[in-house]
């Protein structure tokens, strides 16, 4: 490997080569019979494959008369990269995407943004560091190599008393240093796209177009959930990478100008949620269907016929994940080597905060889809539910608590939980003698009403005296509902949940986020199932097994905790769904 940037680690290394991945994703690899090359967001070396791989009859029944079946990959073809460099005396750095804390003396700790020696990358899960004069093993899903690993070591921030960084050194470094590093990423962005094209094509072509000759073993439902929407995604990359060659400039790259295409197409990129949303489940009917046989055989000979590396499919289709979580990341490193006089640098600067927030709306909308089976089963927990269920209009929680509820015409006050969800206010009565047994009461449209703050005193419209009161008032029917709570705090708390609300709501019309009738018809099928059972359902998750057994006697014996199902940002703020409900009213076992 004569460039730098001839090899590249995934930034969440999230790579079909690791065993045991951020996103707890098992992705089983086949037994090594090939050398496997070096790959870049699922590029193919054609020279490591065959060229007459026979038909895909042949290939069923070469594959039907041997015991091939599923295996961990022997080795990764990045570690090999690394090890190779660090063999031949060249030194690898990788950069801190995530704080690593540990008090284990064998460990290496360290702050994102840091820089790090790789100094052996043997393992896939733990690599052995240095940070000026510490060594120890560190998680390689915390680092990402550096793009351009010719950089010198002064020309990064140093570290200074109070925590501070120390730029000085950047600013000093040459213009033609930084033109050239900006080379590097334009180039890096350019070829991995072109790569990308390549492996997206591969799985439309070399397994999509295959199963459909195949009606016999796959349903149209099952390529749906197995595939997802990635031949839209192929669709929309394929645009994209036109018009980001066209902003290449091929003689110098440094001035290429590429910041307004991720800019064109960030609204394009939401598509990837649909993507992410459903990539358990393909992860999960693909365990199902490589238990038998015929089909472990199928897919290995469309990968063969295809001239794929050798990675089981659902490492390829971990891909579309991989790519959504490295824009930002790129573009970062764009942005860095820019200067601020250049053309590109401020559509640069833009596209990072626009590709920010794909990622974060591609996570919150994976939040929502997650929260619409605990909305559910909380229905399915009420007694004497009537009418349509909640999420035919809704999909999160906003607030939840207990209020008085006042009504005319006697101004008579009742006692009722209240669970406030987006466009709509559900009215419960807990069992007098159960109090952890709720019973449907009423709802209220949210989007008929306005909230009105009442001071304290005498109310006109109820002719009695309040306190800590607010009033639910529809414009269309002039009904108006008067709610006192217990404390001062608890009414803020209330009318802030009500601007909540209204800001979701917008906030969904704006982005187009909703839940298909299929997903809402699912879940309250999931929800009535668990609720005949008796018991909660348990949290399956089949694709966190293999990371919770990893062990290895010689590396450290626990996980980072921050190897979690992230897409963007390596923290998210926990959803607070359970904690409002199971507070207020523990579910009935």
């Amino acid at each position: 490997i004569t460039s730098p940037i001839a090899f590249d680690i995934l930034p969440l290394k999230l790579h079909p080569f690791s065993q045991s991945t951020p996103t707890g994703l098992d992705c089983v690899g086949w037994k090594r019979r090939i050398s496997a090359p070096v790959i870049t967001d699922g590029a193919l070396d054609k020279t490591a494959l065959p060229d007459d791989v026979g038909s895909e009859e042949d290939l069923y029944e070469d594959f039907r008369s041997s015991n091939h079946r599923y295996g961990h990959p022997g080795g990764g073809g990045e570690q090999l990269a690394i090890n190779e460099l660090i063999s031949d005396g060249s030194v690898v750095y990788a950069e801190a995407l995530w704080d690593h804390v540990t008090m284990d003396d064998q460990e290496l700790g360290f702050k994102a943004g840091d820089v790090i020696e790789v100094m052996d990358a043997t393992n896939k899960e733990w690599w052995w560091g240095r940070i000026l004069d510490s060594e120890g093993w560190f998680p390689a899903s915390f680092v990402r190599l550096r793009v351009n690993q010719d950089e010198p070591m002064e020309d990064y921030p140093l570290k200074v008393e109070g925590g501070k960084e120390d730029d000085s050194r950047r600013f000093g470094m040459g213009q033609t240093t930084k033109d050239q590093m900006r080379t590097n990423v334009i180039n890096e962005i350019i070829s991995t796209e072109r790569d990308y094209i390549k492996h997206l094509k591969d799985i439309c072509e070399g397994y999509i177009k295959q199963c459909r000759k195949r009606a016999d073993m796959f349903t149209e439902e099952q390529l749906k959930t197995i595939f997802g929407n990635i031949e839209d995604i192929y669709r929309c990359q394929k645009k994209f990478v036109k018009a980001l060659e066209k902003k290449f400039n091929k003689d110098h790259p440094h001035l290429s100008e590429v910041g307004s295409c991720f800019l064109e197409y960030q609204t394009e990129f939401q598509i990837y949620s649909e993507y992410c949303n459903n990539h358990p489940n393909a992860c999960m009917e693909l365990s199902r269907l490589t238990k038998v046989n015929k089909y472990v055989y199928f897919f290995e000979a469309c990968r063969l016929l295809q001239k794929m590396i050798d990675i089981s499919l659902d490492g390829f289709l971990l891909t579309p994940v991989q790519k959504i979580c490295k824009y930002p990341l790129q573009l970062a490193e764009l942005l860095k080597y820019t200067n601020p006089q250049h053309r590109d640098f401020k559509d640069v600067e833009a596209a990072l905060n626009a590709m920010k927030n794909v990622a974060r709306l591609i996570n919150e909308r994976k939040r929502r889809l997650e929260n619409i089976d605990k909305i559910a089963q909380w229905q399915s927990s009420i007694e004497d539910w009537e009418g349509e269920d909640v999420l035919v209009r809704s999909s999160e929680l906003i607030y939840s608590g207990e209020l008085a509820k006042i009504s005319h015409p006697q101004a008579k006050s009742q006692q009722r939980m209240f669970f406030l969800f987006d466009h709509q206010l559900v009215c419960c009565k807990k069992d007098l003698l159960r109090r952890d047994i709720l019973y449907y009461k009423s709802r209220i449209n949210m989007d008929d009403m306005e909230i009105l703050d009442v001071e304290d005193g005498k109310d006109k419209d109820f002719n009695i005296s309040v306190k800590n009161a607010f009033k639910l008032h529809c414009r269309d029917t002039e009904e108006v509902h008067l709610f006192c709570a217990k404390k001062p705090e608890q009414k803020q708390r209330w009318l802030k949940a009500f601007e909540n609300e209204r800001r979701q709501v917008q906030l969904d019309q704006e982005t187009g986020f909703s839940i298909t009738e299929v997903q809402k018809k699912q879940a309250m099928l999931n929800a009535s199932k668990q609720h005949h059972a008796g018991k909660p359902k348990a949290v399956t998750r089949p694709y966190y097994d293999f990371l919770m057994r990893q062990k290895h006697p010689t590396l450290p014996t626990t996980l980072p905790q921050q190897q979690v199902f992230m897409l963007a940002e390596p923290k998210r703020k926990p959803s607070n769904f359970w904690q409002n409900i199971s507070r207020l009213t523990p579910f009935r076992k």
